[in-house]
């Protein structure tokens, strides 16, 4: 090994034994590959079944992460080889398509590895293994096809996909509350599915964690839930029969996009320019009474003395409340047209979902109650 200069005077290595390395060919590359899929399956045997133990991962940055989900593992594992990285993915496409049994089937493909490499030493052609292997397949579908039990579900009989879902769980952290955790999980599932479709849109099921507590203290809220409080301490916490609207625009007055300058040089101007502000925002708070508005909720913020104005005329207000739970509180509440209301005076009423209860429990947490 010698240390040489480029012509910008960077250094970099010379290795003289590396023209003696050769590549591998043949059964010798095949070999090679089979052990990286080995090694990968190795790590994550330990962690399977309800008997697993789990795996304590430390990041570059300290963050330490426990668990035995072969996802979460293979995805915080720092892999090179490129056969390695296949069965990365393969846990990762079983996680998506399925959502359990990532840790199942990178310990089967090195399982099947590993037979395949005995397969290949006796001389037969890799070809031809994998031609074996998708009979076996398709022998072993057709055999759980005729052993499968039918389990007819509805959303008044739920007790099979509890089952289903109290196995998911065994091998899970939370399973000594595994009763309880699946009959909120299918309850949800239910909540949002389309059983003709046959359809889930996951996307509508959030879920919120907070800090402090008990597992047990975990419950279902059919509705959004929004980690937010009102924007002024004197306004209700608990309002029936809501009727909600909705504004994708700062609650203030419009901004001149060009340059400009206020001169004030007396009282009385000062007192003209702000009773026309706050004729403004008299404005726009009477504008979401007309319509019937008990509840507004702003994707932007407003100073105090719109919060002043609509604590005064009895409207209560969120603020500052991001665009996803306001899209799933259009969805929740039968906004029938997502509209953008950057001009307060074309409020429609109309357009106002209409919710069954809105609610402000002590952890300053709001959900919207549809049923």
């Amino acid at each position: 090994m010698a240390l040489a200069f480029d012509e910008f005077g960077r250094p970099f290595i010379i290795i003289k034994e590396q023209e003696q390395k050769t590549r591998l060919r043949g059964i010798e590359a095949q070999k090679a590959n089979i052990s990286a899929g080995k090694a990968v399956a190795r790590i994550l045997r330990t962690s399977l079944g309800p008997k697993g133990m789990d795996k304590m991962l430390q990041s570059p940055d300290g963050d330490v992460t426990i668990t035995n989900d072969g996802a979460t593992i293979l995805e915080q594992m720092d892999v090179d080889n490129q056969i390695a990285k296949l069965m990365v993915e393969l846990s990762r496409s079983q996680d998506y398509e399925i959502g359990d049994g990532t840790t199942g089937v990178v310990v089967m493909a090195g399982a099947l590895l590993e037979q395949a490499e005995r397969l290949l030493e006796r001389g037969i052609h890799p070809i031809r293994v994998a031609e074996g292997y998708e009979l076996a397949s398709r022998i072993a579908v057709e055999h759980l096809e005729h052993i499968a039990q039918k389990f007819d579900f509805g959303p008044t009989n739920i007790e099979p996909l509890v089952q289903t879902c109290m196995t998911t769980l065994s091998s899970k952290i939370v399973n000594r509350c595994k009763r309880p955790l699946a009959e909120i999980s299918v309850k949800a599932v239910l909540s949002v599915a389309d059983l003709e479709r046959k359809d889930v849109n996951l996307d509508l099921i959030k879920v919120e964690g907070k800090v402090g507590g008990k597992l047990e203290d975990t419950e279902l809220i059919y509705g959004i839930t929004v980690d937010k409080d009102m924007s002024h301490p004197q306004m209700p916490k608990q309002i029936e029969d809501a009727k909600i609207a909705i504004l994708t625009c700062p609650f203030e007055p419009p901004k001149p996009k060009t340059k400009h300058k206020v001169d004030i040089d007396t009282v009385e101007k000062f007192q003209t320019l702000r009773l026309q502000e706050q004729k403004y925002f008299d404005d726009m708070v009477q504008k979401c009474k007309d319509v019937g508005a008990t509840l507004v909720i702003c994707q932007w913020g407003f100073d105090d003395e719109a919060n002043h104005l609509l604590m005064h005329r009895n409207l209560p207000a969120v603020r500052w409340v991001g665009g996803v739970e306001l899209e799933l509180i259009a969805i929740a509440t039968g906004f029938n047209r997502w509209k953008d209301c950057a001009k307060v005076p074309r409020v429609d009423p109309r357009k106002a979902g209409k919710g069954m209860f809105c609610w402000f429990g002590q952890r300053e947490v709001f959900w919207n109650h549809k049923r």
